[in-house]
């Protein structure tokens, strides 16, 4: 088993940061400050994720 101190990539330290990052931008804002920065997030990842699958659903003309 591999020890933290032998870990190359800490995903749990990574999410814990990226949560801690999220909760500061966030923590002095309204309810609705907060569901207007949610739905902005979830509208860039959509847009990412459409990105991509178009360009992995496009294949070389034979």
């Amino acid at each position: 088993m591999t020890t933290s101190s032998e870990k190359e990539f800490d995903a749990v330290a990574m999410k814990r940061r990226a949560a801690q990052r999220i909760h500061e931008r966030l923590k002095d804002k309204s309810r609705d400050e907060r569901w207007a920065y949610w739905q902005e997030r979830t509208e860039a990842l959509r847009h990412r994720q459409e990105q991509t699958q178009g360009n992995s659903q496009e294949t070389p003309e034979s």
